[in-house]
């Protein structure tokens, strides 16, 4: 069944901010898929294609990504005749059309909202869900996955305005049986982290942040970790709640040294440290708390740091920004030995077959995959399907809080809901220092 009709549209995502959406048309219905966007960007990632014009929305406007859909890939889609189950082709054929090795000549914000809607109708025209038709791509056999969620439910960075450096502090459910167990125990942890926040810095310390977290007024990031420590004790869930950390430390990087003060313009170039440094207040870290992963602990273009670290570390160490889903950045990170986990986020790279192909890779080294949200988010729930058909175990998509956000987890109850024969990752989806995931040995 080929595509009778694409449209896209300008609609907005959970900042306000526009993005693109597009409705792609077979004889099977309409299936619409909708693009998210991020706001700690890696240089090296695909382009998102904004207007640029300040008058307009910020400068923020998408219509000449919407035009480039509406003029250039919908028709060229259609008249290629290809059948929307041919994902491969179908995204082969988007990255021709664009020509340029970043995708930003049409932008992957254009591309990446055909290529979900080409899945979605792809899934519809073989009448299986869509993490199956996901599965079947990917060459994913069952059982399926259900994977751990990482709930961010401490913001720092450049998502919150207090004087924290590192941008996120998450919450994994590891020690549960089932993914509706995790989002119990999440949820639990989540209401009595805001209790204990609000008693600490009062009720406006529980405001929350773009993805549903917390951005209470601490020093640093030893305040936070006991905080979520007392939280998830007061919850009684000492031994099944693991502690995960985004440091998004390419945001505060200043030649050649990592300023944890970046958030104060007098701040103090005496007191700037080494990536050596930052390596061993990391291990510190994962002395005193039950730290499992984290994720962009130096900058992005800092090799030597990350391959010291990840050679000296017993934990899953992430790249984001680092190997932004795209597989030559990942390649040298393998030849470098820089990391050992993969954050997957679809936008990135811009099509779902080079996502498949991202995920892949790093996992043929023994690397963790955590699947992934942006902070400008959605109602689409792609990245559900997608964690489940690539089996990875992980997903992080936010605090418990949020419709964007809890609609991923929602997503994942129903999904579990569904399929009877599956098993819950727990901690098994996670590498550790030079040990692949269990789940990669099954």
């Amino acid at each position: 069944m080929s595509v009778t009709k694409v449209h896209a549209r300008q609609i907005f995502d959970s900042r306000g901010n526009p993005t693109v959406e597009v409705d792609l048309y077979t004889d099977k219905g309409r299936f619409r898929a909708a693009v998210p966007s991020g706001a700690s960007t890696g240089v090296h990632e695909a382009v998102e294609l904004r207007d640029g014009d300040k008058a307009n929305y910020v400068g923020k406007g998408v219509s000449k990504a919407v035009n480039n859909v509406n003029t250039v890939l919908g028709p060229e889609l259609i008249k290629s005749g290809l059948k929307v189950t041919q994902q491969k082709e179908i995204d082969d054929l988007l990255i021709k059309l664009d020509g340029t090795p970043n995708k930003g000549k049409l932008g992957a914000n254009a591309i990446l909202g055909v290529s979900i809607a080409c899945v979605e109708a792809g899934a519809a025209e073989k009448g299986v869900p869509v993490y199956q038709h996901l599965a079947e791509l990917a060459g994913v056999k069952p059982p399926y996955v259900m994977p751990c969620p990482a709930f961010n439910v401490i913001n720092g960075g450049s998502h919150a305005g207090n004087k924290l450096a590192f941008q996120e502090f998450m919450l994994l459910p590891t020690g549960a049986s089932s993914f509706t167990e995790a989002m119990k125990i999440g949820t639990e942890t989540y209401h009595t982290l805001k209790k204990v926040i609000s008693a600490k810095y009062g009720i406006d310390a529980v405001n929350v942040g773009d993805e549903g977290g917390f951005a209470p007024n601490v020093s640093g990031a030893d305040e936070s970790l006991e905080l979520l420590t007392e939280a998830i004790s007061k919850a009684g869930y000492e031994g099944k709640i693991k502690i995960a950390l985004d440091v998004a430390s390419s945001e505060f990087y200043k030649d050649g040294k990592y300023d944890l003060d970046f958030k104060n313009p007098n701040s103090d170039p005496q007191k700037w440290i080494s990536g050596t440094e930052l390596a061993d207040l990391y291990l510190s870290y994962v002395k005193k708390y039950p730290i499992v992963s984290i994720e962009d602990p130096f900058d992005q273009d800092d090799w030597e740091a990350w391959t010291h670290f990840t050679k000296n570390s017993s934990v899953q160490i992430v790249g984001d920004d680092l190997t932004v889903t795209n597989p030559l950045r990942i390649k040298t990170a393998i030849e470098k030995k820089a990391c050992n986990g993969l954050l997957l986020k679809i936008n990135q790279i811009g099509t779902i077959s080079e996502s498949i192909q991202a995920a892949q890779l790093a996992q043929s080294d023994g690397w963790g995959v955590m699947v992934s949200h942006r902070s400008g988010e959605t109602e689409n729930t792609i990245i559900a399907d997608l964690v489940v058909a690539l089996g990875t175990g992980q997903i992080k998509t936010g605090a418990p809080a949020r419709s964007e956000r809890v609609a991923k987890y929602n997503a994942l109850l129903r999904i579990e809901d569904e399929i009877t024969d599956g098993i819950y990752a727990g901690d098994k989806g996670l590498s550790a220092g030079l040990t692949a995931p269990a789940l990669l040995k099954k």
